[in-house]
């Protein structure tokens, strides 16, 4: 709201209470949804993957059957590149094998993508689109909104960032003999006010063009290893970044890379930061608020 100067109504519930979102939709003149509830850590759902489903899953359905039942047909989803199966060549396209996810939480994403395609199937009148995040980071360039993790970060750079700002002591990275450059895992980072920008051009192409149901992925075509993003982050800080490796972590893949072409072209976007501005964009975050918010 003090960036905005707009007044946002919230409202702080659980998407899987179909009381509250019932109010929700009954109080309000809604015309489109975006879908960004769910529990999103890799190795966590390996741990605990009846949460995970019950979440994601049964989050979704309630909110499908609200926006059926209050007549909104038009819902962007926040999906993610574990729907990839392991194994594609890179990058990784819309047209590409899913559905052979490496844990529980790509399961959920799968069979929530599964869910929409059907429903689009079965229901015209709902425009649907599924954005494939690969990895989000960074943080708003006034420092003021960030990613702030309880405890250890499931992610890697919170995590290197906390190391840097010695509120962790090491890094742990999980694998060094994968078949990359250097033997640690490749991703392809987002910033996230490119992921946002993204999904404004979503917004306005769903209410431009008739669709049915669309998938685009959202990242920049490019991948770092681990390794790149600690040595990067060191000269963004002027920090040293103390590290072990370990074991693999169950479920992550050793490379993933997005293909961003349909969405540069149908939705008109490009991501614009590189990984240096969203590591800069994040440390300044850290230093702003080193104990969160």
């Amino acid at each position: 709201e003090y960036l905005t100067k707009k007044q946002v109504t919230l409202y702080i519930g659980d998407v899987r209470d179909r009381d509250l979102l019932n109010k929700i939709f009954m109080s309000h003149q809604i015309d489109a949804v975006m879908h960004f509830a769910a529990l999103k850590s890799v190795g966590e759902s390996n741990n605990i993957p009846l949460t995970y489903y019950s979440n994601n899953i049964t989050g979704t359905l309630n909110l499908l059957e609200s926006m059926q039942r209050y007549n909104v047909k038009k819902l962007i989803f926040s999906s993610s590149a574990t729907v990839y199966t392991a194994g594609n060549k890179m990058p990784n396209t819309e047209s590409d094998k899913t559905g052979i996810a490496k844990n529980p939480y790509g399961t959920s994403k799968f069979i929530m993508e599964t869910i929409l395609k059907d429903i689009s199937k079965s229901d015209p009148s709902f425009s649907i689109i599924s954005l494939r995040y690969f990895n989000p980071t960074g943080a708003h360039p006034s420092g003021m909104i960030g990613e702030n993790p309880n405890g250890i970060p499931n992610n890697l750079i919170p995590y290197v960032a906390k190391v840097a700002q010695n509120t962790l002591p090491v890094l742990h990275i999980y694998g060094n003999d994968y078949p990359t450059k250097d033997g640690t895992g490749v991703r392809d980072y987002i910033h996230v006010m490119d992921l946002a920008l993204g999904h404004v051009k979503a917004l306005d192409y769903i209410f431009l063009n008739k669709i049915n149901y669309e998938v685009f992925n959202l990242g920049t075509g490019r991948g770092y290893s681990v390794l790149d993003v600690v040595y990067l982050f060191e000269k963004v800080s002027q920090k040293k970044i103390s590290y072990v490796f370990c074991d693999k972590r169950e479920g992550d893949v050793a490379v993933s890379w997005a293909c961003p072409q349909l969405a540069n072209e149908k939705l008109k976007w490009q991501a614009t930061k590189d990984l240096e501005e969203m590591l800069k964009d994040v440390w300044h975050w850290q230093t702003k608020n080193p104990n969160g918010y």
